[in-house]
C-alpha cells in the first residue's frame, strides 16, 4: 500500500498558504507543491468511502487529487483548516464523478444502485449524498491528542493521581465515579480527592500546552 507523507501541522499549513498567496512565482509554487504532497493521505482516506462503488481505488484518489487541488486554489485562509476544507472539495468531486457515471438521457436517479456494501446490500446514491460527512482531520487530530494526553499521564503524575483520574473519568473501562466514591475506595475524605483531581488536570493542561517535538513528546525542558 502507498505511503503518504505526514500531514502537516497547523502552523506548518498557514506557513505553506501564506506562501503560496503571498510569495514570488518560485514560493508559490513549491508552496502547492507541499501542499499538495502533505495531504494526499486526506485523499485517500476521503476516497476510502467510496471503495464499494464499482470505481477503481487509484482513479478515485486521482479524482480526489482534482478535488484537493481546487481547494488550494480556492482556500480562504480566514475560515479555519485548509485540511477541513479541503475534505468537502475531495468528496463533492467524487461525487460529481459518480454522477458523470450514472448519466442517462441527461438525468441521474438517486435511488439506481451504484454499488454493494461489504454485506452485499445495494448502495444508491442518495444513501452516499445523505451520509453524516465525517471530519476526517478531526478525528485523525482527536485520537492523537488522546494518545498524547495517555502519554502524559505516565509522565507526569503520580500513581495516585493516575488512579483517581481513572476512576473519575470512567477511562481504561472503568465505571465513572464520584468524588466521594473514590474517597471511600481510597479511604481518604472527598475533598482530598478534590484537591488531587484539580492539581492533576491542571499539571495536565500546562503540560498540553507546550509544543510537541518530532518524536511525539513534548519539550518539558529539563
Amino acid at each position: 500500500m502507498k505511503t503518504f507523507q505526514k500531514p502537516l501541522t497547523p502552523g506548518e499549513e498557514a506557513c505553506y498558504v501564506r506562501l503560496l498567496r503571498e510569495g514570488d512565482a518560485d514560493q508559490a509554487k513549491a508552496a502547492k507543491d507541499i501542499l499538495i504532497e502533505r495531504n494526499l493521505r486526506l485523499v485517500a482516506h476521503v476516497a476510502k468511502k467510496y471503495q464499494n462503488v464499482d470505481e477503481d481505488m487509484e482513479d478515485l484518489i486521482s479524482i480526489g487529487c482534482i478535488g484537493l487541488i481546487k481547494a488550494i486554489d480556492t482556500f480562504d485562509a480566514g475560515k479555519g483548516r485548509l485540511a477541513t476544507y479541503a475534505c468537502r472539495c475531495i468528496d463533492n468531486e467524487l461525487l460529481m464523478l459518480l454522477r458523470s457515471k450514472k448519466k442517462t438521457s441527461r438525468e441521474v436517479s438517486l435511488y439506481e444502485p451504484i454499488g454493494q456494501d461489504k454485506e452485499g446490500n445495494e448502495i444508491h446514491l442518495m444513501d452516499v449524498i445523505e451520509q453524516e460527512q465525517q471530519d476526517v482531520v478531526e478525528a485523525l487530530e482527536y485520537r492523537s491528542n488522546v494518545r498524547r494526553l495517555l502519554m502524559l499521564m505516565q509522565e507526569e503524575l503520580t500513581e495516585r493521581e493516575r488512579e483517581i483520574l481513572i476512576l473519575r473519568y470512567g477511562l481504561q473501562g472503568s465505571r465513572e465515579l464520584t468524588q466521594s466514591e473514590i474517597g471511600e475506595r481510597m479511604n481518604i475524605s472527598r475533598s482530598y480527592v478534590s484537591r488531587i483531581e484539580k492539581k492533576a488536570l491542571k499539571r495536565l493542561r500546562e503540560h498540553f500546552a507546550l509544543p510537541v517535538n518530532d518524536t511525539g513528546k513534548g519539550n518539558y525542558g529539563a
